[in-house]
């Protein structure tokens, strides 16, 4: 067979295995055959080896050579939505093929979510491959398109592949080639034609329809008519029933529910009524200049935080009742051990260390504890149930028996020299006695037991020692004697915390000294990079505040997200630290791993007082942040009139673009601001700067539909005939949105009626298409043309009677019946194959 494909071959590259590297890594397989890559050894690049099924060694010699002689069809063509054919590979028999870093469509559409920009960008990209096919002399049929055969490179854009491949299967009969599809997984994309019509070859509508059902599934991510067999869907097809889009369909956004109108016309039971790709290529390079005009928000800091709160830590009597709640479903004989308590558990209360304001919003992911993150009680009882299902070593006490244990209980006015069974469960994940005696409180018991020269650093399996539960539980006399028998001040838990921490959460200036008096790193961070002054400042507990920035506690220490402690303070505002840090040397414009300082986040949050401290002592007000957004931006975003009058007064720019080119014109503008708009134009901004595409505010305005807004900007100079970059205006856009109050302020502000996009489209034909009656109605009262020819030759009657707007259709051949004849002809028929 080898030799047969060398003759065959012509100027078709042929491979072998030995033209690459001996990895072949298997990356799709199914009825189609096999996909490998492979890595050509001179080239240096990744290739795609498809093994089709019928190279397979069963196949007939005419199906090798149909294909190859195809395949050296398809290496000819050169589209950038088209996948290269590089030539073929000899051993094994294989197609070689441009390698694509994100498979196929097939593979995406059930494991990720997909955005309506990327669903829209993959239906007009695909739509261009088809078009580009169809528009080849003679007109090249795919006869096979569908998720699996549309390829998505490292970029997400879209390449068609196996557009010669399926036509061997011609050479099938019928009933072979609907019983190959169902084995293949196609037979949902065949039209209903080639069930009912036994004569007529497939045509141009044949790949038409099959389009159709692929936006249907990249529109619902969903396999149609999933869970039939063979039967069922040839009868459903046959009789005109498509996929359902209940209910999801009727949230969806205007554009798609144009995306939806497309997609039925597509999959027409007429083949007639389906559009040709060259016309559907239009449409959707309109939906996705529409939709690509979306402003995105400034980004909002993500924010999180633990719920702070101060509980009483509990004795030995109460840790072991709540050890017995912890542990009711360990096991059959603890459940009956701990459930012959009668105990009730005692009501914990919490003291919240936020304001009340502060609560009610999310912390620039905020570094809490409560107690020791929960109570510590239930901490130290999760730890011994997990030693205990661990099978872990005991409680080992300094005198090495349980004696010394006993003896201890019953210096805390145990009831028992004997301990209980809980008592002695808690004491196997190293929890001693002083932890005990420390989280009741007991000043003298404490010292009493000191003084036998007990581990005074001991650390529970959750690494808490008696020093932390003392400072936690804001006891600094107990600290003081801890720290006085050798307690190391710089221990920490498993978090990274250190004793400082929490301190400085709970607001304990006194706890503070005594830590750095005994050698306490000021500046200690935790696992996220939370230092105490970034604790204290969160909390805004000034006094502890005040007394780290004594000790030398450097205000620029950066969290894991690069907030200082300044970024902290100016994002609760809390302004008396704001002064504090910046006269300890606070860099202002410290900047965030995402570029934000201090005064984007005071922006952000509306916080006036501390914005206006930041802008006195020299805040740039011009910062921008890694999506080229500055101060300015924001405030006009969330429509922050006063703010945005303060940051002008201190010389913050208008003209200023964003990283999608939008000013802060653009950004009130698209959220409807209208006082912040005035004063932006009262400032001379310009209302004509071109944005992204070169849309200007207008543009949004008008594709939003906010006729307040429009109405304001044509009043402070806006140009109602400014053309983005596809040739829109703000009235197409308007006619687009149906905005009908906009299309009739721009008309009297002198828009354009006959303006044209690259497209050719006027805003008569938008309104044909979208079939607003009363719009069309205005265009024509205002001068619009009936007769205009887009791009493709097309009027706006024949635009409406081809998407089958009848009302529109009806109103425009009464309103002029020489159009009649004109609007009933196809513009550049073609005759179906």
């Amino acid at each position: 067979m080898a030799a047969s494909v060398e003759q065959r071959l012509g100027s078709l590259p042929v491979f072998t295995r030995d033209d690459f590297e001996g990895d072949w890594r298997r990356v799709a397989s199914g009825g189609f055959g096999q996909v490998f890559q492979a890595r050509h050894k001179r080239w240096r690049t990744e290739h795609a080896i498809k093994c089709p099924a019928c190279l397979l060694p069963d196949a007939t010699s005419s199906e090798v050579n149909c294909l190859i002689e195809e395949a050296a069809k398809m290496e000819k063509i050169k589209f950038q939505h088209i996948v290269a054919i590089y030539g073929v590979c000899k051993q094994p028999l294989g197609i070689v093929m441009e390698f694509m870093a994100n498979g196929s469509l097939e593979k995406m559409l059930p494991t990720h979510s997909l955005c309506w920009q990327l669903k829209f960008h993959i239906i007009h990209e695909t739509s261009l491959a088809m078009n580009f096919l169809h528009s080849i002399k003679p007109p090249l049929l795919h006869l096979d398109l569908k998720p699996g055969n549309i390829l998505l490179d490292s970029h997400m854009h879209v390449k068609v592949s196996d557009f010669g491949l399926s036509k061997w299967m011609e050479q099938s009969t019928r009933i072979q080639y609907i019983k190959r599809s169902a084995l293949q997984g196609t037979l949902s994309y065949i039209p209903p034609e080639m069930f009912l019509e036994t004569n007529k070859g497939p045509g141009p509508k044949y790949d038409v329809y099959s389009f159709g059902i692929v936006i249907w599934e990249l529109l619902t991510q969903k396999k149609p008519y999933s869970g039939f067999n063979m039967m069922p869907i040839i009868i459903r097809v046959a009789a005109g029933v498509r996929p359902s889009l209940q209910p999801a369909s009727d949230e969806w956004p205007g554009e798609v529910q144009q995306v939806v109108d497309l997609m039925r016309r597509c999959w027409d039971q007429d083949p007639k009524k389906r559009p040709w790709f060259s016309d559907v290529t239009v449409e959707t390079d309109m939906l996705l200049s529409l939709l690509q005009s979306a402003v995105a928000d400034p980004e909002s800091e993500a924010l999180a935080r633990k719920v702070s709160c101060t509980r009483r830590l509990r004795g030995p009597r109460e840790v072991s009742e709540e050890v017995g709640q912890e542990l009711t479903d360990s096991s059959e004989s603890q459940t009956h051990s701990w459930n012959q308590r009668t105990h009730s558990e005692e009501k914990v209360e919490s003291t919240p260390i936020l304001s009340a304001a502060s609560l009610a919003r999310p912390l620039p992911q905020a570094r809490h504890k409560s107690g020791v993150q929960v109570s510590l009680s239930r901490r130290l009882a999760l730890c011994s149930r997990n030693a205990h299902a661990l099978g872990g070593p005991g409680f080992a006490s300094p005198s090495g028996s349980a004696d010394y244990l006993k003896q201890v209980l019953h210096l805390s006015d145990s009831e028992s020299l004997v301990p209980s069974d809980e008592q002695l469960h808690l004491c196997q994940n190293k929890v001693t006695p002083l932890h005990f005696l420390v989280a009741q409180g007991s000043l003298e018991q404490v010292r009493l037991l000191l003084a036998h020269e007990v581990d005074v650093d001991c650390q529970t399996a959750c690494g808490y020692t008696p020093l932390l539960i003392a400072t936690q539980d804001q006891q600094p006399d107990l600290c003081a004697l801890l720290l006085e028998h050798g307690a190391d001040a710089n221990l920490e838990d498993e978090d990274g915390w250190a004793l400082l921490h929490f301190a400085a959460q709970n607001g304990d200036d006194r706890t503070a000294r005594l830590l750095l008096d005994h050698g306490a790193c000021v500046d200690a961070q935790e696992h996220k990079g939370w230092t105490p002054l970034h604790l204290a400042v969160q909390n805004n507990f000034e006094n502890v505040s005040r007394f780290l920035a004594s000790r030398q506690a450097d205000p620029n220490l950066s969290e894991a997200e690069g907030k200082t402690p300044l970024h902290v303070a100016a994002y609760f505002g809390h302004v008396k630290l704001i002064k504090l840090l910046t006269a300890q040397g606070a860099e202002l414009d410290a900047r965030q791993r995402n570029l934000r300082t201090p005064l984007h986040l005071a922006v952000e949050q509306g916080k006036v007082r501390a914005i206006q401290h930041l802008l006195k002592s020299g805040a740039a007000p011009n910062a921008l942040d890694q999506s080229g957004y500055s101060p300015l931006h924001i405030a006009a975003a969330r429509g922050k009139y006063l703010i945005c009058k303060m940051l002008l007064r201190y010389g913050a720019s208008l003209e200023l673009p964003t990283q999608q080119g939008w000013t802060a014109l653009h950004l009130a503008a698209y959220k409807g601001h209208l006082e912040i708009i005035h004063l932006l134009a009262e400032s001379c901004a310009d209302v004509g700067a071109p944005g992204g595409m070169s849309w200007t505010p207008l543009h949004l305005a008008a594709r939003h539909g906010v006729e307040g807004v429009v109405s304001v900007l044509l009043q402070c100079g806006a140009d109602p005939n400014a053309a983005e970059q596809s040739g829109w205006t703000p009235l197409h856009l308007a006619v687009q949105r149906g905005a009908f109050l906009c299309v009739t302020n721009l008309l009297e502000r002198q828009a354009d009626v006959h303006a044209r996009n690259k497209v050719g489209w006027t805003p008569a034909h938008m309104a044909a298409l979208r079939g607003n009656m009363a719009i069309l109605r205005v265009l024509i009262k205002a001068g619009a043309r009936l007769d205009t020819q887009d791009g493709v030759d097309c009027t706006p009657l024949q635009l409406a009677f081809r998407s089958q707007k009848q009302g529109i259709v009806t109103f425009l051949e009464d309103k002029d019946p020489s159009l009649a004849i004109l609007g009933r002809a196809e513009p550049g028929a073609q005759t179906e194959v």
